[in-house]
């Protein structure tokens, strides 16, 4: 069963990846609310998340204002249910859909710098080609 976040969400995330800022763009355009607190984590030396920067620039991290931590395709659905976008909840808890949507997470995570450009446009759409500010390791997006 899926647990609940508690907002505001600290996302941990790759602004290196154009892929993963098309993504968190995307989602921060949408953040009326103002429940996403984006971070990028790709600076060399970053070491404020809640894991070893390796951990993170290997899968997405979301922190709930509770301490919860989600990572990989729990972390999406946490940012996109903050935002009101469909999670895709009732399918990625059937049991047989749940490690297959793990796994493919896991092959785009480790291939994103290998994505051309206009396969990144056609998963993340206009938000690729949208501008990003990221300062001190904070988006603002």
């Amino acid at each position: 069963m899926p647990t609940t976040a508690a907002y505001p969400l600290t996302v941990y995330f790759d602004a290196a990846c154009i892929l993963c800022t098309a993504e968190m763009s995307a989602m921060k355009a949408r953040d009326s609310a103002a429940r996403l607190e984006l971070v990028d984590c790709s600076p060399a030396g970053f070491d404020a998340g809640p894991a070893p920067r390796e951990a993170l620039m290997t899968a997405i991290h979301v922190v709930d204002a509770a301490g919860q931590v989600f990572v990989g395709v729990p972390a999406i659905r946490a940012c996109r249910d903050a935002v009101g976008l469909p999670s895709g909840s009732f399918l990625l808890d059937l049991p047989w859909v749940a490690p297959l949507a793990d796994r493919a997470y896991g092959v785009l995570a480790r291939n994103r710098y290998r994505l051309p450009g206009w396969l990144v446009a056609l998963l993340a759409g206009k938000a690729a080609r949208s501008s990003r500010t990221c300062a001190g390791g904070n988006c603002r997006i």
